[in-house]
C-alpha cells in the first residue's frame, strides 16, 4: 500500500474503536510507559496533546513533581518545544502551548510520539507534513511511539529523512528497538 492508502486504511480502523475502548487503551499504554525506567529516569519529557483519534496522553499520565512536561507548537515548517501549561487551539486544530519559553530539543530526555502508523522495525508514518521528523532529528531523546494495536503494521514505506522510534507501545505490545532496555 502507498502512504496515502495506509492513512485511509488506518483512519477507518480507528473510527471503529469505541470511545470506552480508547480510554482503556490509553490507560494501558500510559501505564506501561510510566513503569519503564526510561520514564522514571527522565525529567524532561515531550508528549503531545492528542487529537480525538489518537492515544490520549495528557489525562492519563501521572506527572510527578520531578517531571517537566513539554508540548510541541507549530512554527512555520517546524515544531517548537514549550513547557506544558496554558494552551490554545493552534495549527491543525491541536491544543498548543502558549508563551515564549521555547526550549532546545537537546533538553528533552524522553519523547512520546504519535503517528498514523508504526511498523515492527521502529518506522513511523505521520500525517505527511514531516514536523516530527524534523524535530526528532535535532534531539538524542529516547523516542517512544504510541498507538492503538490496529496502527502497528508489519511494514510501512520509509524515506531517508524518516526518524525511527526506540520503542513502540500499544495496548497489548511493547516493541523495544534499542539496546537501552526500558523495562
Amino acid at each position: 500500500m502507498t502512504k496515502s492508502e495506509i492513512r485511509q486504511f488506518i483512519k477507518s480502523l480507528k473510527a471503529s474503536i469505541p470511545n470506552t475502548q480508547k480510554e482503556i487503551d490509553a490507560f494501558l499504554v500510559t501505564s506501561v510507559i510510566e513503569k519503564s525506567q526510561w520514564f522514571k529516569n527522565a525529567h524532561h519529557i515531550l508528549t503531545y496533546h492528542s487529537l480525538p483519534d489518537e492515544i490520549s496522553t495528557i489525562a492519563h499520565f501521572n506527572w510527578a513533581n520531578d517531571k517537566h512536561l513539554y508540548l510541541p507548537r507549530v512554527a512555520g515548517d517546524s515544531l517548537e518545544i514549550l513547557p506544558y501549561g496554558n494552551t490554545a487551539i493552534g495549527s491543525f486544530r491541536i491544543h498548543e502551548p502558549i508563551g515564549e519559553d521555547i526550549i532546545n530539543a537537546q533538553e528533552i530526555e524522553l519523547a512520546i510520539i504519535p503517528g498514523v502508523a508504526f511498523d515492527r522495525n521502529g518506522a513511523r508514518m505521520g500525517r505527511g507534513k514531516g514536523y516530527y521528523d524534523r524535530l526528532l532529528s535535532t534531539t538524542n531523546a529516547l523516542k517512544i511511539g504510541i498507538c492503538y494495536d490496529c496502527q502497528l503494521l508489519d511494514s510501512i514505506p520509509q524515506e531517508t529523512h524518516d526518524i525511527k522510534m526506540d520503542a513502540i507501545v500499544t495496548p497489548t505490545q511493547q516493541i523495544i528497538l534499542t539496546h537501552n532496555t526500558p523495562w
